[in-house]
């Protein structure tokens, strides 16, 4: 065995016993073991068991999580994904070679495998009678102090496996997470919804306002973005036949990173034929209400300490008063320079510099309203310059049929009646363009072939597109993405400048 290597917490003592035990004869890391039961299984099938030692023997393996030497007897706890359980060692059933190589070898963080019965201690807790155990990885960095598991969060994050290791509550944070996706999945399954992938590699980026990353293909001589959207490609299957598809999209956005956003994020998309905006509020109403009601056994869920409701059916209003409602502001009733003296006054920022009412409309909306929608809100009627992807309003003038939902102050949806027009479609690509030329870097460019597919006819449809790492956020309890992202984005650190995992407590 080498010595440890450089920049990785390898514990000189750890690799030494790895040493004496390879010495000793004793295979460390063998490739296979046959377990025969998980922890919970054993704890179920002997619910009722007595003092007494069960007839049937069982086999387990897992995670050593705490070891209590006592002499010629030693106690610990083994964990695996469903649970912890109580071995009993003696140097009586073992042998004095088998039991010296538990007690001085065996250390948290271990994994093994037992082979004993079951039996039920003075103190009523189940526990295994261990009768032989083998070594099956030999950890060589110590876990975090047993009674509090690994407490800083940058920590937290950027080991996430000794996270999930030594924190059972993140652990059900993403049990919760992966159940959340698969009920959208069968949701979607369950109403006729056909799921496709669609690529993550893109000539022209597009289907959202977003900064994206860039990368170079050398075989193809070209520059290639990562997705900001899967919309753009899930309109081309609409136009070329399927009516009702879906994409679970992992998505790329080259911007900032804070408890809403990671620049690496999940959302699902949902299109949708013969259908408008106001059919899409209603169907994400009907999925996110389903889940929450699934996942929870109720309608009614905390939120650090905001009750949500998320019972049918949710506010909805436009944003024209959706402003005037929690902002007291009437947009259409005062002049532009009114409009940027009350911007002054509320001490918004200047970006952006806003020259119209209706710029001004998305301006103290942002400014000012979206941190008031506590309880899940529809807020629907955006202005046409910002929304180059959404059909113009049936009776609103300078208006899409565009919807967002708002739920704690976060945008968790957003859909259209989809824009079906080509050539009208062509000229909000051109604005977009145009803005992008002149230094706006979540401008839209010119997706010439997806103007073309719509040129071959795509049905009114209606589309959605919802976040899942903000739902699972909202349904976990969890004010922090970084929090239901596994492996969240991080700063690299350079070597020797982030400190070690925390010290464990001396001994096990």
């Amino acid at each position: 065995m080498t010595g440890p290597l450089e920049n990785v917490p390898f514990e000189i003592t750890r690799l030494d016993k790895i040493n004496t035990l390879q010495e000793k004869g004793v295979t460390v890391f063998p490739p296979t073991f046959d377990r025969k039961d998980t922890i919970s299984d054993i704890k179920t099938r002997y619910a009722d068991i007595t003092h007494d030692k069960s007839e049937d023997s069982v086999t387990t393996a897992g995670r050593i999580y705490i070891v209590r030497n006592h002499g010629k007897t030693v106690f610990a706890d083994l964990g695996d994904e469903s649970g912890k359980i109580q071995l009993y060692i003696r140097k009586n059933d073992l042998g004095e070679e088998q039991f010296e190589i538990f007690s001085q070898f065996i250390e948290r963080g271990d994994i093994i495998g037992v082979s004993g019965h079951v039996f039920r201690t003075k103190l009523g807790e189940i526990t295994i009678w261990v009768d032989t155990f083998t070594i099956l990885c030999k950890a060589v960095c110590s876990l975090p102090e047993k009674f509090h598991g690994l407490t800083d969060v940058e920590k937290r994050y950027r080991h996430r496996y000794v996270d999930l290791i030594t924190n059972e509550e993140s652990r059900q944070t993403f049990r919760d997470r992966s159940r959340i996706v698969a009920l959208i999945r069968r949701f979607l399954d369950d109403n006729g919804f056909l799921e496709f992938e669609t690529p993550i590699l893109q000539p022209v980026y597009g289907g959202a306002n977003a900064r994206p990353f860039t990368t170079f293909h050398h075989f193809l001589d070209q520059k290639l973005f990562l997705r900001i959207a899967p919309e753009l490609y899930l309109k081309r299957l609409v136009v070329g036949g399927f009516e009702k598809v879906f994409e679970i999209a992992r998505n790329f956005r080259n911007e900032g990173v804070d408890t809403n956003h990671n620049p690496e994020f999940t959302m699902v998309e949902i299109y949708w034929v013969y259908h408008d905006f106001n059919d899409m509020m209603g169907f994400t109403e009907d999925i996110v209400s389903s889940i929450v009601n699934t996942v929870h056994g109720k309608f009614e869920i905390p939120y650090g300490e905001t009750p949500l409701n998320f019972a049918k059916p949710w506010k909805k209003l436009s944003m024209a008063d959706a402003v005037k409602e929690y902002a007291g502001i009437d947009i259409f009733a005062k002049s532009v320079e009114d409009l940027r003296s009350l911007a002054l006054h509320h001490k918004l920022p200047e970006s952006g510099k806003p020259q119209s009412q209706r710029e001004f409309l998305v301006f103290f909306f942002e400014g000012l309203v979206e941190e008031k929608l506590m309880q899940p809100t529809f807020v629907y009627d955006f202005p046409v310059e910002n929304s180059p992807l959404a059909k113009r309003h049936r009776t609103k003038e300078g208006f899409t049929e565009r919807f967002e939902l708002f739920i704690h102050g976060m945008e968790v949806a957003n859909g259209f009646s989809e824009l079906n027009d080509p050539v009208d479609q062509k000229a909000r690509f051109e604005a977009q363009d145009e803005k992008r030329r002149m230094g706006d870097v979540e401008a839209q460019m010119i997706d010439y072939d997806f103007i073309n597919a719509l040129g071959y006819g795509m049905p009114p449809t209606g589309g959605v597109g919802i976040g899942i790492d903000r739902l699972v956020m909202l349904l976990t309890n969890n004010n922090s993405i970084k929090e239901v992202i596994l492996f969240p984005s991080m700063k690299t650190m350079q070597p020797g400048e982030e400190a070690e995992v925390e010290t464990p407590e001396a001994g096990n």
